[in-house]
């Protein structure tokens, strides 16, 4: 069974092609700059080099057809026709409380999506154009939309509710609903794997840490609590978003630098975080270097970064009654060891005991870094979202078949 799933973005079109039978990831690669100039996709053919193709994109329809046509063409491809796709496994974003798993996609639900789209306008009208141009370009194909929203719809009410008016909630929905949810399911449930583990058994902390970052707390499988909220801004330090703030500093720097809506949601997602805090870039890999090179505000941020990551750690340990695995994942979490040394400096009073010169060494891979005589195993664990949306795919089809 072969399952191609798309993560349309903005102005963006990623996408891996899945021989589900054997797990095989046929093909990969993604559109970048849609609808703009210079447009161009990069992929790894199948002798595993790099080719980027500079092409005129100017819309999904029109990328998603040049995908098909690479994978299908003689130089590059890997199947010979459309008809041997037989699902399309779908990234959206946000579900809000109408989606609790993933879902076939129908004309009911693609309406829920859109009610949903005001609570991400830059994703979710990006992902039902995926959803529209499949329909056109591969028309009767099952289609299945995965949502980071999902996993998280299993927290109780007293940890998604914000102390607002209830009305609020009630009226607009504004509520925690958290995010990156594909990937702290798929970390959680391979971190067990790999440790040979009982997943429904476990409690579990999932740091997927990256540019954009988020904690997850998982009791037996369920997700109990997550950093992000109503939108991705809250929680940890990210690279471009300021993540907690005093709500009451909000209307204080509109009225002093004359900001409206816009020009706050600007500031909070775009203009703060490790970027507007150092004024450097928002790419951890700069923001390290500079803290070696002994660049004031780099070395603070870092301190900052690393601070807000162990806090909800030790908030998520209490929540969760003790805690079994913390698991890294996300490009910091998989590659960066100074912030896993940091997060798990001084918890040895939580039976964590850390191996820090192995620690320096491991990038990119799944390893445990923990102690074999501590209580507490930490793990890094790459994630694969595409896998988990191509996993959902398959049973969603195998149901409607049964």
């Amino acid at each position: 069974m072969k399952t191609l799933v798309l993560n349309c973005g903005s102005s963006s079109i990623k996408y891996k092609l899945f021989d589900m039978t054997s797990g095989e990831v046929m093909a990969q690669g993604g559109i970048e700059r849609v609808g703009m100039e210079d447009s161009f996709l990069k992929f790894t053919d199948k002798n595993e080099e790099k080719v980027t193709i500079k092409r005129n994109v100017p819309n999904h329809e029109e990328g998603i057809s040049f995908i098909l046509s690479i994978l299908t063409d003689d130089k590059y491809g890997c199947i010979k026709s459309y008809g041997e796709i037989e699902a399309i496994g779908h990234r959206i974003v946000h579900g809000g409380e109408k989606f609790a798993s993933s879902m076939r996609i129908t004309q009911e639900v693609i309406d829920m999506i859109v009610e949903c789209s005001e609570f991400a306008p830059l994703h979710n009208p990006a992902n039902l154009e995926g959803i529209k141009a499949i329909e056109k370009i591969l028309p009767g194909t099952p289609q299945i939309g995965v949502f980071d929203t999902a996993f998280h719809q299993t927290m109780p009410d007293y940890a998604y509710l914000y102390a607002l008016p209830y009305n609020i909630y009630e009226q607009y929905g504004v509520r925690r609903y958290g995010f990156h949810g594909t990937s702290h399911r798929y970390v959680s449930r391979r971190a067990c794997e790999f440790l040979g583990v009982t997943y429904e058994q476990q409690r579990i902390i999932t740091a997927h840490i990256g540019n954009g970052g988020s904690i997850t707390a998982v009791r037996n499988g369920k997700s109990i609590d997550t950093s992000m909220g109503m939108t991705p801004t809250e929680g940890l330090i990210m690279g471009t978003r300021c993540g907690d703030v005093d709500a009451g500093a909000l209307p204080y720097i509109m009225k002093k630098d004359s900001l409206d809506a816009d020009g706050l949601s600007d500031l909070i997602n775009k203009k703060s975080g490790v970027a507007g805090f150092t004024e450097v870039s928002s790419d951890m890999r700069d923001i390290e270097r500079e803290m070696f090179a002994g660049n004031a505000r780099a070395i603070q941020i870092l301190k900052m970064y690393n601070y807000r990551i162990k806090k909800y750690v030790g908030a998520y340990s209490a929540i969760l009654g003790g805690l079994d695995i913390l698991a890294f994942t996300g490009g910091v979490g998989e590659n960066q060891w100074t912030t896993r040394a940091e997060v798990c400096k001084g918890l040895e009073y939580m039976g964590l005991l850390f191996d820090e010169e192995k620690n320096k060494n491991e990038r990119g891979r799944e390893v445990v870094l923990s102690k074999p005589e501590s209580k507490i195993k930490v793990v890094v664990i790459p994630t694969d979202e595409e896998y988990m949306i191509a996993r959902d795919t398959q049973a969603i089809l195998k149901e409607n078949k049964n």
